[in-house]
């Protein structure tokens, strides 16, 4: 269900009926994208029920879905074709057109062409726990994560929310782990898995992938002393969940370890989204706490960590986002 995990605080004082969701999200719904449009964002029902609720609450835990689509016109086809206007004015006219022509022309092709661009569209599952005051997204990328958070704070008036910061950094915190003389050096709960990739600062910015390789060894503790730290590092908590965490505490590739499923005590197609969001938030909610507890706890607003990840600034609407380097937009696999 949750492919992909970013994590975000719930400031105080945010405490919304779901009537008051569902009433702020009906205004928005998704609509598809009109002959001239490229691009259309808005809510759907989460259980995939025509004309269902915007905002589903299961096991206490409140699932919404945000619907993009888009439609994008190769920029060579647009370009090629400006330019067959530009020709055709030239030998009507005999003379060229201007700077300002010629950017009225390109959006004049490209809106001509939308009508036959084909539309692609992604969802994105997200997940309001109002008790522990967390937003969890399903989010590959920095980018569809921040369509998200302005999408709601267009609607929720009093939100805000923030990336959770950790003590120590999710880097630093890998680098020590892939570090450790023996396994008996990992946090509770957490197992070094397989695949990594380790990246070195400075003009060349070398990089090294392992996959399928056991990395509690000498090749790899060589690699990070000689300055190559960890981007990702694959993990599995309590055997049942795997995922790759990343130096911006993200979770990717969130997969379910073998018996998991078998909890949901369900085969009902009807019954399979309530039993889904229930296993799913139920595993990852305590996966969540004890990353968290291994990266030396959350850190309080204001207060310098130890090892600060890089960051740059977002702000989303009324709200500041902390994040570190951008991940590459990738498209989030659907629900």
């Amino acid at each position: 269900m949750f492919k992909n995990v970013m994590v975000y605080r719930i400031g105080e004082g945010f405490a919304p009926s779901m009537a008051d969701v569902q009433a702020a999200l009906e205004p928005v719904q998704f609509v598809e994208c009109g002959a001239s449009q490229d691009k259309s964002i808005g809510w759907v029902p989460p259980r995939g029920e025509a004309h269902g609720p915007l905002v589903e609450s299961v096991a206490g835990q409140w699932i919404m879905k945000l619907m993009i689509e888009s439609k994008a016109v190769p920029g060579n086809v647009v370009r090629r074709k400006a330019d067959e206007r530009i020709a055709e004015i030239e030998a009507a006219t005999g003379r060229k057109p201007g700077k300002k022509e010629k950017r009225e022309l390109m959006d004049e092709v490209l809106l001509s062409l939308l009508p036959q661009a084909f539309a692609r569209q992604s969802t994105v599952l997200v997940w309001m726990d109002l008790e522990n005051r967390r937003l969890v997204l399903n989010a590959g990328s920095q980018g569809k994560a921040d369509e998200v958070m302005s999408a709601l704070m267009n609607v929720m008036g009093g939100l805000s929310v923030s990336l959770i910061q950790t003590v120590t950094s999710p880097q630093a915190a890998m680098t020590q782990w892939l570090l450790a003389p023996t396994p008996d050096e990992w946090p509770a709960d957490l197992t070094v898995e397989r695949e990594t990739v380790l990246k070195s600062s400075g003009e060349d910015a070398a990089s090294v992938r392992f996959t399928r390789h056991h990395l509690a060894n000498d090749d790899v503790r060589k690699h990070v002393m000689e300055g190559k730290l960890p981007t990702q590092l694959a993990l599995s908590w309590d055997g049942r969940v795997a995922f790759v965490l990343t130096d911006t505490l993200q979770l990717k590739k969130v997969q379910y370890l073998d018996g998991v499923m078998d909890e949901s005590g369900t085969d009902k197609k009807e019954d399979r989204f309530d039993a889904d969001v229930t296993l799913s938030t139920g595993l990852l909610g305590p996966l969540i706490d004890s990353l968290i507890d291994a990266l030396g706890g959350e850190m309080e607003l204001g207060v310098a960590a130890g090892d600060p990840v890089p960051s740059t600034t977002r702000t989303v609407h009324n709200s500041t986002v902390n994040t570190g380097a951008a991940a590459a937009d990738e498209e989030d696999p659907p629900f």
